[in-house]
């Protein structure tokens, strides 16, 4: 059986062509998926912008957000059977979901929430996983957290949408995030936020509500800009997580008398290192899709697309490079 996918073209890495592949076979823990649905995020476009660098030998399908239907599962494939819905970030070094088809392993992959529609799901795997990650496996803030603040850079980005929830609803931790425009202010409200500052002078802002320092600053976007106001606003023994990386050297040694610490965030360590603990990313994608399901967390989608073509792909990529969209855009087939 031949699958269609919509790939990086090799000979001009700057646009896409269509192309069909044979379908693989499947590892011991992998899913076979009938692609419903995907969602579009900045790695998509940061690597297709790397490959108009390095010279690719390869169509290359992009694609790391989707729901559907598992059509064929492996020999080892545990809590899954043919038929289930289900919802995946996918793996970094393996075909992406800009397909009909894809393989998954079945151990990062989660029970799609049965109260959302495909394209509702499909936007939430990958900032999920990134958001809890990040709170909780890299801050390490828990609920036991008192009179304690969070600052989130970006807040109504796709990852912001779901940590500023995500915090609200595991820690009692005032939530505070960035904003630029009007429309990233309400979106941000209206995912929970406490507070909402504008990122242009994140000291001064916070000042005006009384603030000095914040415990806690999950930044994700231009580290390299914001690293003089965040290393003067964490707090002594603070902690900075950051899933964007530096294009120039940080002065660390700003941290040193404040013994803060600086962490990394990286959704694809697990699976590109085949970690022992793999398998909690399908444990937090099930508790996630609880949650959804319950209506204590809410879908982020705020663009829909419909059809798997090239123009819908290319356009929101365009919505992503302009950097002006507030929460998650989904493709629907």
């Amino acid at each position: 059986m031949k699958y269609k996918a919509i790939a990086i073209d090799p000979k001009h890495p700057n646009q896409f062509i269509k192309i069909q592949k044979p379908t693989l076979n499947l590892n011991p823990h992998d899913l076979l998926v009938e692609v419903k649905a995907i969602s579009v995020n900045p790695i998509d476009l940061k690597i297709r912008q790397e490959s108009q660098k390095n010279s690719l030998k390869y169509p290359r399908i992009l694609g790391w957000d989707a729901s559907g239907i598992v059509l064929t599962i492996g020999d080892q494939v545990k809590h899954f059977k043919p038929g289930d819905h289900v919802f995946y970030a996918g793996e970094l070094n393996r075909s992406g979901s800009n397909a009909t088809f894809q393989l998954v392993d079945s151990r990062i992959t989660g029970h799609k929430p049965k109260t959302l529609n495909w394209e509702e799901a499909a936007v939430i795997p990958l900032t999920a996983l990134t958001a809890w990650e990040g709170l909780f496996d890299r801050l390490h803030i828990n609920y036991s957290d008192q009179n304690k603040t969070l600052l989130i850079i970006g807040g109504a980005g796709g990852v912001g949408s779901l940590a500023i929830p995500l915090a609200k609803l595991y820690s009692k931790v005032q939530v505070i995030a960035t904003s630029s425009r009007e429309e990233s202010l309400k979106w941000c409200l209206n995912r929970g936020a406490d507070l909402v500052i504008n990122y242009t002078n994140m000291p001064v802002e916070l000042k005006i509500h009384g603030l000095k320092y914040v415990d806690y600053i999950f930044c994700l976007n231009d580290i390299d800009t914001h690293w003089s106001a965040i290393s003067e606003i964490i707090s002594p023994q603070g902690q900075i997580c950051t899933i964007v990386s530096n294009n120039h050297p940080l002065d660390l040694s700003v941290l040193k008398l404040k013994s803060a610490a600086l962490h990394f965030e990286f959704i694809y360590t697990r699976s590109l290192f085949t970690t022992l603990d793999l398998p909690s990313q399908g444990d937090i994608l099930n508790m996630i899709s609880k949650n959804l399901d319950e209506k204590k967390l809410t879908s982020s989608l705020n663009t829909t697309l419909y059809g798997l073509n090239i123009e819908n792909l290319l356009y929101a990529h365009q919505l992503i490079q302009n950097g002006h969209v507030c929460g998650k855009i989904g493709i629907v087939y």
